[in-house]
């Protein structure tokens, strides 16, 4: 049985995301309306009501990021402005009598409204495009975010004074479409193959990820390929961090319309590069069969479109990763990321170590553009949004077999509310 709430009218126009914090007991909004609102559970009754609601940006405000409690009670916001701020919940006696600290172009200033008791600690204006992704890292890495912006670069940012939260360091600045792969192999991760297919090849002349890229900045607008458009509105920007700490510092980002998910190791010691590349597009003839092919696929050779949302599931013991992914082409994909394994006596550039990855799932129930993908706290149910107007969750079997695990949409009759929920059978295969 899925249990469901509504809160109405939450803003004055479009919503463009939810973030819960780390407790699940309050949830950020932001909007169209260029404001940010924050909830708070009533657990007697489960309603939602608004603790704070402030004009937090000059334009859309597109994501919304909580930081680990560990470090207080911050959020980061991404705006089309092409800024990130830095937000930061105090008393309201600190507010109020307190000068808050800002940093970047504008001059440092509260939150609209007198009874708001949030903070702008710093605005981040490295960005040369609007900015579509905020995520801050897993906090055993430190007091650090990432963000994409449709200029195709992704950056990461560490805080060097967590105790005013001003001062914020662009540690990291990689464009993600010229990036290059750890080696050839491993940058085309997979091949997507049909039941009756036993290879793929690649439409076009691009032999590498590099040329793609080159080839799509002459000419954008390439015939024969629907769903890939010149203007920005046809891409996706989309960064998840990988949980599992053992890894390091490993980001996926997607940009523009490639359709494609980059696996990327951050380190401090070397310029990042792309261990592995998640795309569902034929591989070019003569790379190696090993690979990866997908599991799920019954129609012709998918056609790339933008990525509009990742997420990297929590590991919770696995030996693999699962990657989520949605796209303007209305397809959740579910991609299974095997690690490399460590061999020894392996030094310096020789050391390059091959992830491999296949696709597990392929869903495309919405029947339109997916706008956000998210896994719960342990990784095993995957929920989706699409332009349909429904969330649909998706979980696996005993078999690892996903399927869907029912829906919720926010106008809906009786008549429509039929086989669309089975998460009954899905928890007794479970």
């Amino acid at each position: 049985m899925i249990q469901t709430g509504l809160i109405q009218s939450a803003h004055n126009d479009l919503v463009t995301d939810v973030a819960y914090d780390f407790y699940g007991l309050r949830l950020a909004t932001c909007s169209l309306d260029q404001r940010i609102k924050v909830w708070q559970v009533d657990e007697s009754n489960g309603n939602w009501n608004v603790e704070d609601d402030w004009k937090a940006h000059d334009a859309t405000v597109a994501k919304l990021s909580w930081a680990h409690p560990e470090f207080g009670t911050i959020l980061a916001s991404a705006s089309f402005d092409r800024t990130v701020k830095i937000w930061e919940q105090t008393s309201f006696a600190l507010t109020a009598d307190s000068q808050p600290n800002g940093s970047g172009a504008g001059s440092p200033q509260a939150t609209s409204g007198g009874s708001s008791r949030w903070v702008e600690r710093a605005v981040l204006v490295d960005a040369r495009g609007t900015v579509r992704s905020v995520e801050f890292a897993p906090h055993h890495f430190g007091l650090k975010l990432a963000t994409v912006s449709s200029d195709n670069h992704v950056r990461i940012y560490e805080c060097l004074e967590q105790s005013s939260l001003a001062t914020w360091q662009l540690s990291e600045e990689v464009d993600v479409s010229t990036l290059p792969s750890s080696s050839l192999s491993s940058s085309y991760s997979v091949a997507f193959a049909t039941p009756t297919q036993t290879s793929a090849t690649l439409e076009g002349a691009s032999a590498t990820l590099v040329a793609q890229a080159l080839q799509q900045t002459q000419n954008p607008a390439i015939q024969g390929r629907p769903g890939m458009g010149n203007r920005e509105a046809d891409g996706g920007w989309c960064i998840s961090w990988c949980k599992d700490r053992y890894w390091g510092e490993i980001i996926a980002a997607g940009c523009g319309i490639s359709g494609a998910i980059k696996i990327i190791q951050l380190s401090s010691s070397r310029r990042p590069v792309t261990l592995l590349t998640l795309d569902p597009s034929p591989s070019p003839a003569g790379l190696p069969a090993e690979a990866g092919t997908s599991l799920a696929s019954d129609g012709d050779t998918p056609t790339p479109f933008a990525i509009t949302s990742v997420a990297w599931a929590p590991s919770c013991g696995r030996s693999y990763h699962l990657i989520a992914t949605g796209g303007r082409d209305g397809h959740i994909r579910i991609w299974r990321v095997k690690p490399a394994e460590e061999e020894p006596d392996v030094e310096g550039e020789g050391g390059d170590l091959k992830w491999s990855a296949n696709v597990v799932a392929d869903f495309d129930h919405h029947k339109s553009a997916v706008g956000c993908v998210e896994w719960n706290i342990t990784g095993t149910v995957l929920s989706s949004a699409g332009n349909d107007g429904r969330v649909r969750l998706w979980k696996a079997t005993i078999g690892n077999v996903w399927r869907p695990a029912g829906s919720i949409g926010v106008e809906q009759s009786e008549d429509t509310q039929d086989a669309d929920v089975n998460m009954g059978e899905s928890a007794t295969a479970e």
